[in-house]
């Protein structure tokens, strides 16, 4: 049975969310999905309400009622607007998966790909319609997508385990600050850490590298507000205050400190 995930990492204003969950994927498909992420919302007639995320380095596999999307590896901050009532139901591929849905996942950086996978779309949607509650409903759709993907992308190869080695490396451990500390972790050279990150990834593994403590930067300031920012700086491995400064408004195109000044109140409802 899919457990619920509490990570909210990632997601810049999660007080802001819709009904939001994040579920971990069944056993069949753990080497292809890092999770899957299901949101539900109904906004009132005239309003919108922007949901704004540092993407994950790493491509989702997305469904909605009106059909199926690949969505590339993001090199900055994006958002959507939600209107009106609608679901989607989401995977966020492992690197391992990727090359079964885009040979050159460099070439969908910052682009939402549609997909033609009618069977895909039908399973899910149909597990999202039936009359349950909302968890066992989510439960549902996790193993009608699970089942395709099962069934859609061949086990792994060892190269594509070593990509996923390589992801989880980066993500989980906060001391890999540079190309050569990945390299050192999983025994290979830098060329071939770079190259694995081209071909499953779509991003540089520096970028990767920065997304995580952009990632753990952000939650930090939401969760605890009053601490320093040189502190959390050096914490992260940021060479100074300046760079952390530097490295958000490059890619989210606002300070730290207005950050977590903005973090009481939420760019997000507005009307129409």
């Amino acid at each position: 049975m899919a457990r619920v995930s509490q990570d909210h990492r990632g997601i810049l204003y999660p007080a802001q969310l819709p009904t939001f969950a994040r579920l971990d994927p069944p056993e069949e498909v753990a080497a292809l999905v890092r999770w899957f992420w299901i949101p539900e919302w109904r906004i009132a007639p005239g309003r919108t309400s922007r949901q704004h995320v540092i993407p994950f380095p790493a491509c989702n596999l997305v469904v909605e009622h009106d059909g199926v999307g690949l969505a590339g590896p993001a090199t900055r901050r994006s958002h959507r607007d939600l209107t009106g009532t609608g679901w989607a139901v989401g995977a966020l591929l492992r690197p391992a998966a990727v090359p079964s849905f885009t040979p050159e996942p460099a070439e969908l950086r910052d682009t939402y790909l549609a997909m033609d996978l009618p069977d895909l779309r039908a399973r899910v949607t149909d597990a999202m319609n039936q009359p349950a509650d909302g968890p066992l409903r989510h439960r549902r759709a996790v193993d009608a997508f699970a089942g395709w993907l099962a069934g859609a992308v061949p086990p792994p190869d060892p190269e594509a385990l070593l990509a996923n080695a390589l992801a989880e490396l980066v993500d989980s451990d906060p001391t890999v600050l540079r190309v050569e500390d990945v390299a050192s972790r999983l025994h290979v050279s830098t060329r071939t850490v770079q190259r694995i990150a081209r071909r499953y990834v779509g991003l540089p593994p520096l970028t990767m590298i920065r997304r995580r403590r952009l990632q753990e930067a952000a939650q930090r300031l939401r969760t605890d507000p009053g601490t320093s920012l040189a502190a959390l700086a050096s914490e992260l491995g940021y060479v100074d205050q300046a760079h952390l400064a530097t490295e958000f408004r490059t890619v989210l195109d606002f300070t730290p400190s207005s950050y977590r000044a903005s973090t009481t109140h939420p760019p997000n409802d507005h009307s129409d």
